[in-house]
């Protein structure tokens, strides 16, 4: 069963915002290289909401996410984003229905 979750961050200001972005480019990267469990990780910034984040994020099931967790470039990720934001806000999601990308395998 795919695993998902929704994060919300908030920069300091939008000087922070642009440091956050730039982080969250180079642990694309990795992710893009080495994790073919992750299957859609976005980041979106809200209509009207300049210095907040919103990160999509779908993996082929939870063993996918704990994978994720652990690569190198996620641990940096954690650890140097604290200096950007103001606040995070974590959802974990449930799937009900949906489209997933064709390289998803079928459970």
């Amino acid at each position: 069963m795919a695993y998902s979750l929704v994060v919300r961050f908030t920069a300091r200001d939008a000087a922070a915002a642009a440091a956050f972005d730039h982080l969250a480019a180079e642990t694309l990267e990795g992710i893009k290289a080495s994790e073919p469990g992750t299957l859609v990780y976005v980041s979106h910034t809200p209509v009207d909401e300049p210095t907040v984040r919103v990160f999509y994020e779908l993996y082929e099931d939870r063993e996918a996410f704990l994978q994720h967790e652990e690569q190198p470039h996620v641990k940096r990720f954690l650890t140097e984003r604290g200096q950007h934001l103001i606040q995070t806000e974590v959802t974990f999601l449930d799937e009900v229905v949906g489209k997933r990308p064709s390289s998803a395998r079928e459970r």
